[in-house]
């Protein structure tokens, strides 16, 4: 496993865990982000990404973004 950080632009991989407080992992799921789900990533600046979760594109900072974990 590693952080969704590391994941390059044009990947897309599986979520294996996500981190943080109740109320971080909550908020991440309302967004889409779920265990054994599959995330692209779009686009990678300086940590910060911007990925598509189902149908939707979503920004998010490299810190919320190094909650989730992943498997290629």
């Amino acid at each position: 496993m590693m952080p969704l950080t590391m994941a390059k632009a044009g990947e897309t991989v599986m979520i294996r865990k996500i981190t943080g407080k109740d109320e971080v992992r909550q908020h991440l799921a309302e967004l889409g982000f779920v265990v054994d789900s599959t995330v692209t990533v779009i686009n990678e600046i300086s940590g910060n990404l911007i990925v598509q979760v189902k149908e939707s594109r979503i920004a998010l900072d490299k810190t919320m973004a190094g909650r989730i974990m992943i498997s290629c």
